[in-house]
């Protein structure tokens, strides 16, 4: 079984109250859960912290993501809070601040991973913010158990491919059609706001399928960014 878990939470230190911000009518958390409801798995959750209960709770049902709430900063907790309520085998990690995921690539990595038993895979190459990672659930809680420090409790994986004797590893590069590291499509300062505004503009023709490929992306954001001009 595979989930689907999405963090996110309402406070960001570089562009305050961004998961609320208005994307094409709509909030970004919202955006983001759209484009990740395309991804074939099981089920698919939402996890963020107590505080952001109310707000997020109506956008979760509607967008068909159950609600798992938990500590704010120990996000690796947050996670397997998850995963014991529903019991998933492999999850499809998100975050909350990328609403161009590669819906198609995403498939692919967690097909590889399952097919090659990988605790913890992701593609390289991908553009900023359209990947995923694909994790073994006993994996996570190997981490939970043992992850000390504060940035290996917010971030959830590095205790992961930090302890390579420890872990399968997977992380190839993307497939060619799907790389393009010059690309930024993440959500975390107020440029990448008005980039992403004008991304989801080029996008409003596409159904919410569509605008989740990754080369209708890709497409779109060289129609309408300077190209090779992001950092």
């Amino acid at each position: 079984m595979t989930a689907l878990i999405l963090q996110a939470r309402l406070d960001s230190s570089r562009l305050a109250g961004k998961s609320m911000l208005d994307l094409g009518g709509r909030p970004l958390i919202f955006r983001v859960m759209e484009a990740l409801a395309i991804i074939k798995c099981d089920i698919k959750v939402l996890a963020c912290p107590d505080d952001c209960i109310e707000a997020f709770g109506p956008l979760a049902k509607e967008a068909g993501f159950e609600l798992v709430n938990g500590p704010k900063d120990d996000v690796l907790a947050r996670y397997c809070l998850a995963i014991r309520r529903f019991n998933p085998d492999r999850i499809i990690r998100a975050t909350g601040d990328n609403p161009f995921v590669f819906s198609d690539a995403a498939e692919t990595l967690n097909e590889e991973a399952l097919a090659l038993g990988a605790d913890y895979s992701v593609f390289f190459g991908l553009p900023y913010g359209a990947a995923v990672e694909s994790v073994n659930s006993e994996a996570l809680f190997k981490a939970e158990r043992e992850a000390q420090s504060a940035y290996e409790r917010e971030n959830v994986c590095p205790y992961l491919y930090g302890h390579s004797e420890l872990f399968r590893l997977h992380r190839p590069l993307a497939p060619r059609c799907w790389q393009d590291s010059n690309m930024r499509v993440t959500v975390d300062t107020e440029e990448d706001f008005e980039r992403a505004l004008m991304l989801f503009n080029e996008l409003s023709g596409l159904s919410p399928s569509e605008r989740s490929r990754g080369l209708a992306v890709i497409s779109a954001y060289r129609s309408c960014v300077p190209y090779r001009s992001v950092p």
